[in-house]
């Protein structure tokens, strides 16, 4: 294995993974600005409620989303195992 191919093992691996994570997070982060926008009209300083919102909302988009996920990673694995050669 040559360090050009390790580096774009790399590379997809990490585009991958932004690909995976960045609906859930911009979900996550569209949620977090709605819960602040809410508390900062109504004056509710509570912990619970700007916490308990996102990890609701995080837990629904990744349920959503687990079938897209999981069709992509097994993508990548079944070309992961069809690049690596064996022997010499």
């Amino acid at each position: 294995m040559d360090i050009e191919f390790a580096s774009g093992l790399t590379h997809s691996a990490l585009v991958l993974a932004l690909t995976l994570l960045a609906p859930v997070l911009a979900c996550v982060f569209v949620g977090a600005l709605a819960t602040g926008l809410m508390q900062a009209v109504t004056q509710i300083q509570d912990q619970s409620l700007s916490v308990v919102p996102r990890i609701a909302i995080g837990v629904l988009v990744l349920l959503m989303l687990l079938p897209w996920m999981l069709d992509q990673i097994s993508v990548y694995t079944v070309d992961l195992y069809r690049s690596i050669q064996i022997g010499p």
